[in-house]
Formats: C-alpha cells, structure tokens, sequence
C-alpha cells in the first residue's frame, strides 16, 4: 500500500535521530535507493521499505548535502531559519514567512 506523503516539496525538516536538517526537493512513494545504501543503516534505526522516501538539501553543522530520508524519521523544522545548501536557492524562492516555493517546475 503506497501511503499518502505526510510532507511536501519545499518544506523545511528535521532528522529525528541525527542531527541535521533540510528542504524537500523531492519525494518517492516508498523506497527507490539501492539495497547497499538502505543496508548501510545500522539496523536499529533502519525504516521500512513501504513509506514515503524525501530527498533533501540538507545541512549539518559542517557541511552540506543530499540526503534520503524515510517518513518515519523526520520532523517539521519550525526553527524559521534559512537553509544554507548552495542548491536550494537555484530551485526555490524563500517567502517572508520562511517557507520555500519551487521556482518552476522541476522534473527528474
């Protein structure tokens, strides 16, 4: 069953476990990554395959990056603080409330 995506394109999230933080820029219906990639987590904390998957432009306090992110472990980011990846300004307009609009539509 392919669920619904509780979070959507341009919001601002937060990890659950660890510590960084992102813009979603894009989301899988449930998990599309490589099998090596998904058995790299360490199994205690590794998600189910059958949930919404985000793809975000992410920052932690050294750097910054993509990462893939299951539903399960991610948070709304209400800290209204900027997102400083370098790509997030070549897709998305920030408003002045904070939040991140797509600059146009941008397909994969």
């Amino acid at each position: 069953m392919i669920r619904i995506a509780k979070y959507t394109i341009g919001q601002v999230v937060r990890h659950k476990i660890y510590p960084f933080r992102g813009v979603i820029f894009d989301i899988d219906p449930e998990f599309d990554n490589t099998d090596e990639w998904y058995d790299s987590i360490p199994e205690d904390v590794r998600p189910v395959k059958d949930q919404p998957f985000y793809h975000l432009f992410a920052e932690n306090e050294e750097s910054e990056y993509v990462a893939y992110v299951s539903e399960q472990n991610l948070l709304v980011d209400d800290s209204g603080e900027p997102v400083s990846h370098p790509q997030v300004d070549e897709i998305f307009e920030r408003g002045a409330d904070g939040s991140y609009k797509s600059r146009q539509s941008i397909h994969h």
